[in-house]
């Protein structure tokens, strides 16, 4: 196992406390199918990885990467397990679901976690440097062998090798972005990758990088985990657009963008076999009567592929756009406000029925009503979401995977 320095050990790998049995909530329902363990069917146990911010520096106060059982049937949310790590900002599981992994926010590193199949509970393996300051995204290539990560404040993107046993080998790769800074001064003085997303068919690499205003695109060499910047190697999106995450249509060639500092989304044809993305609509995220601040933050494609949801920190809300059948450009349909400020994060749950935001204290309201995963039901005929009423306390949740054992 390759293992990174003592000081980066005793920085990462604190404590283990488990608060077993202690229910947090409910959520909307979750339905789930049976499998079997040994000879006896029993039902799916479902369980959610939630990552807090740690720091002060990121105005955090959770305790690392919390593990919650949810109910198959009432949908509700006990903790399992906390493993106090710092600023876990992005979590990914294996396909096999057998490991977890993290970036953490204002470090340079990548770690990895064993999941026990019994108890969904996690055991830290090791970590690796990622090459770069505050990695704030990482993807699993469709082999399973690499990890790539944006690493927003040293404007790079970074490649570690998963060994067999799940471990993380030493970088393989670390490629620095160039362009020219977008015009916000503050914002935009440098390169700053925020997402590193695969294209459904596992060819190209997506990068969107908030400071320069551009899309790169990359493709991996499997065998030797390096990058090569695809021809062509970027996108220009509009001036002052900070694009921040992105989402690949689950049937069609398109590709939806999250603008930070614009509020904006927008939509992509890409070519599957160029890997190339041709900008064909930008909308606003946040309603036309909205006049305040606001800063884009996660966007998600359905995977009916009819509706795309948007998260607005300000606004505080997750918009709801259609997607046409034929252009695959979006309609705003609706805005569900999250019922708590800055919603950093959201995802679907596995079954697709519920949607979850992550709300945590980012600085981006003087309101304090955060520290909060809210959960809204999925309309299956239109997309829309409706809050089930319940709220699972949890302090700065930032990310949120799913996983069965």
């Amino acid at each position: 196992m390759n293992e990174a320095s003592t000081a980066a050990d005793k920085r990462i790998d604190r404590r283990i406390v488990l608060k077993a049995g202690v229910a947090l909530a409910t959520a909307g329902p979750v339905i789930l199918r049976g499998g079997h363990a040994e000879a006896q069917p029993r039902a799916t146990a479902l369980f959610a990885y939630v990552g807090a911010f740690t720091t002060p520096e990121r105005k955090g106060h959770g305790g690392g990467i919390n593990v919650y059982r949810v109910d198959p049937t009432s949908g509700a949310w006990t903790q399992e397990q906390l493993l106090e790590v710092d600023n876990p900002s992005f979590l990914t599981l294996d396909r096999a679901q057998r490991f977890l992994y993290s970036v953490h926010a204002d470090l340079d590193e990548v770690s990895a976690y064993a999941i026990d199949k019994q108890t969904g509970h996690i055991t830290a393996l090791n970590r690796q440097s990622c090459g770069g300051k505050n990695p704030v995204h990482l993807s699993i290539d469709p082999t399973g062998r690499w990890i790539i990560t944006a690493n927003y404040s040293a404007g790079s993107v970074g490649v570690v090798p998963i060994e067999k046993d799940g471990t993380l080998g030493s970088r393989s790769d670390l490629v620095n972005l160039s362009g020219e800074p977008g015009p916000d001064g503050k914002r935009q003085a440098s390169s700053h990758p925020h997402d590193a997303v695969f294209d459904p068919s596992g060819r190209f690499i997506a990068v969107p990088d908030l400071g320069f205003d551009r899309i790169f695109v990359f493709r991996l060499d499997a065998a030797t985990g390096k990058l090569t910047p695809n021809d062509p190697p970027f996108v220009k999106t509009r001036p002052g657009a900070g694009p921040r995450h992105i989402a690949f249509h689950p049937k069609m060639p398109l590709a939806y963008v999250i603008n930070e500092l614009g509020s904006s989304v927008t939509t992509y044809r890409f070519d599957p076999q160029r890997g190339s993305l041709q900008p064909i609509q930008i909308v606003p995220s946040t309603p036309p009567s909205y006049t305040g601040d606001n800063h884009g933050a996660e966007v998600a494609a359905a995977p009916s592929g009819r509706v795309v949801y948007a998260s607005n920190r300000g606004h505080d809300s997750i918009g709801v756009f259609a997607v046409n059948a034929r252009d695959g450009t979006l309609t705003p349909v609706g805005w569900a406000p999250t019922h708590a400020k800055s919603p950093r994060f959201f995802c679907l749950d596995p079954a697709a029925k519920t949607i979850y935001a992550a709300n945590a204290d980012e600085g981006f309201s003087d309101e304090q009503q955060t520290d909060t995963i809210v959960p809204f039901r999925i309309n299956q005929a239109n997309g829309m979401l409706t809050p089930t009423g319940q709220v699972i306390k949890t302090n700065s949740p930032c990310t949120i995977v799913f996983g069965s054992v």
